[in-house]
């Protein structure tokens, strides 16, 4: 079974009819069922998704990621030293732009060989990762 890594930008495309990406990540969201792709993500794409999904679309569409995605996940809890190592690859690349939850979902990644992420966000591209 394939793992592929799922990011917040990946779940609010799903998620957001009015997402650009809507229609993306639906389709890819449906090959990864059909591929039984394994979804892995981490505490804080967890904790990034539900903040955005309930400032910007409510408390309705934040209990729907829970009832009906999370399940699907297979959660890693960021630790200390997870988070470490993070704040390492924030220091080594030096970009304004890449976040503390992006470098812990690329280190996890590059930790784990997985290769493929279900995400619309640059820094997944950049670094070299697939699309599904």
């Amino acid at each position: 079974m394939s793992r592929v890594f799922a990011d917040t930008s990946g779940f609010l495309a799903y998620l957001v009819p009015t997402d650009r990406e809507h229609a993306s990540a639906v389709d890819a969201f449906r090959r990864l069922g059909l591929r039984k792709a394994a979804l892995v993500t981490t505490s804080y794409v967890l904790c990034e998704t539900y903040a955005l999904l309930l400032r910007r679309h409510g408390l309705e569409r934040a209990l729907a990621f829970r009832d009906d995605l999370e399940p699907l996940l297979k959660v890693v809890w960021v630790d200390a030293a997870l988070h470490g190592r993070a704040l390492d690859l924030l220091a080594a690349r030096r970009k304004p732009r890449l976040s503390l939850v992006d470098a812990a979902s690329l280190v996890l990644m590059r930790e784990s060989a997985i290769d493929e992420a279900f995400a619309y966000d640059p820094d997944f591209d950049d670094e070299g990762f697939r699309r599904p």
